[in-house]
C-alpha cells in the first residue's frame, strides 16, 4: 500500500509511514483540540516538504482567517498561495434550493479545482457545520455519504473534521462519518494536556494506544514513543 506523508510530526510513526494513499480520513475531537490546527498544517507541510498541492475547503470559516492562521505559526504560505499549491475555498451553502442539489454544485467545483490544480490533498472542516442547514439526521447521514463517496473519487488523500461531545468515546457528530472513512484519528484535551489516538486505519497496523501531543511555534508535534492512560482522559 502506498502511503502519504502526513507532515504532522511524529503522526507517521504511529500509522507505519504515513496515511493510506487516496484514503478518506475523519478527524475528530471536542471544541479546542487542534482539528483545524492539524488540518492546516497537513495541507501547509504537503506543499513544503512533498510538492504535494492542497486544498482546504472550508464550510464557516473565511478563507481569509484560514490564512491567517496558518501565518499565525511563522508558515509563509503566501508564495504557495500564488503558485496555487495551497488553495482555499469556502463552500457557497446558502439555502437557495434544496441542500441536495447545492451539494451537488459545490462537488462538482471542487471537482474543478482539483482536477485543474493537481490537488493531492484536500481537507474539509468540518462536516458539523451541515447541522446549521439541515435538521433531519438522516438526511445529513445520506448526504454525508453521497459526499464523500464524490470526494473519493477524485483519488486525493483526504481528512473530513467532525466536532464530537467532549467524552473519550464519542467519534462522530451524527454517528456515522466513522463507518464512511478509511480512518479515524481522535484528537482530546484534558487541561492542561493533549492527546491524540488512531481510532482505525485500514490497510493499516497502528498504535492501539494513546500519545501525548503539544503546540509549538510550528504547529503540532506528537511524542509516539510516550504513551497516555486512557483512564487519564476525560
Amino acid at each position: 500500500m502506498e502511503r502519504v506523508k502526513s507532515g504532522i510530526k511524529g503522526l507517521d510513526e504511529l500509522i507505519q509511514g504515513g496515511l493510506p494513499q487516496g484514503s478518506a480520513i475523519l478527524l475528530s475531537g471536542g471544541t479546542g483540540t487542534c482539528k483545524t490546527i492539524f488540518s492546516m498544517q497537513y495541507i501547509y507541510n504537503g506543499a513544503l516538504m512533498y510538492n504535494e498541492p492542497g486544498l482546504f475547503v472550508t464550510i464557516e470559516a473565511n478563507p481569509k482567517n484560514i490564512a491567517w492562521n496558518m501565518e499565525s505559526f511563522g508558515w509563509d504560505i503566501r508564495k504557495m498561495q500564488e503558485e496555487r499549491k495551497i488553495n482555499i475555498y469556502r463552500l457557497h451553502l446558502a439555502p437557495k434550493r434544496t441542500f441536495g442539489e447545492l451539494l451537488n454544485e459545490e462537488l462538482s467545483t471542487i471537482t474543478g479545482i482539483v482536477k485543474e490544480l493537481g490537488i493531492k490533498r484536500l481537507v474539509v472542516d468540518s462536516t458539523t457545520a451541515f447541522a446549521s442547514l439541515i435538521e433531519d439526521p438522516s438526511t445529513i447521514r445520506s448526504l454525508l455519504f453521497k459526499f464523500a463517496d464524490g470526494l473519493k473519487e477524485l483519488d486525493c488523500t483526504t481528512i473530513f473534521t467532525s466536532e464530537t461531545r467532549s467524552t473519550k468515546t464519542s467519534f462522530s457528530a451524527y454517528g456515522v462519518e466513522e463507518f464512511m472513512a478509511d480512518g479515524v484519528i481522535v484528537l482530546y484535551f484534558t487541561p492542561p494536556n493533549r492527546s491524540i489516538f488512531v481510532r482505525k486505519m485500514r490497510g493499516t497496523n497502528h498504535s492501539k494506544t494513546v500519545h501525548p501531543f503539544e503546540i509549538t511555534q510550528n504547529g503540532i508535534v506528537i511524542k509516539p514513543k510516550e504513551q497516555v492512560l486512557w483512564e487519564a482522559i476525560k
